[in-house]
């Protein structure tokens, strides 16, 4: 039962300085940047309900600035509370593969939508 109620590592003597403060985290300047990011994503939600009910565009157009804004709120949460701005090359490059890949899929559907085998009747 002791052991549940230490705090410290249990390889403490092992490890000789403290790991725990090699690298200091600023806990006001972390909080300033979820309030931050948390103001963003609330403002990015206000303007995809607001353009889905402009009333001067069509569909297509709605729908294309509403996933604008859905964008721009992924990347910010992305960017920066799972800190992907600050990483390695190798997260890039596989984020950079899979915005490829995405973007791929989605354009053979619209291509293929279209498409149908011959004999179907279409309505």
């Amino acid at each position: 039962m002791s052991e549940l109620k230490t705090a410290e590592p249990q390889n403490a003597p092992l490890m000789g300085k403290s790991e725990l403060h090699e690298h200091p985290v600023d806990f006001n300047n972390y909080l300033r940047r979820c309030v931050y990011v948390f103001v963003a994503v609330v403002c990015a939600v206000s303007l995809m309900l607001v353009a889905s009910y402009l009333p001067h565009f069509d569909w297509p157009a709605k729908v294309a600035l509403i996933l604008v804004v859905a964008c721009t709120n992924a990347f910010v949460v992305a960017g920066f509370l799972m800190h992907l701005i600050s990483e390695k090359k190798m997260i890039y490059t596989l984020l950079a593969f899979t915005a490829f890949f995405f973007a791929g899929l989605i354009g053979l559907t619209v291509w293929a939508m279209q498409d149908f085998p011959a004999g179907t009747v279409t309505h």
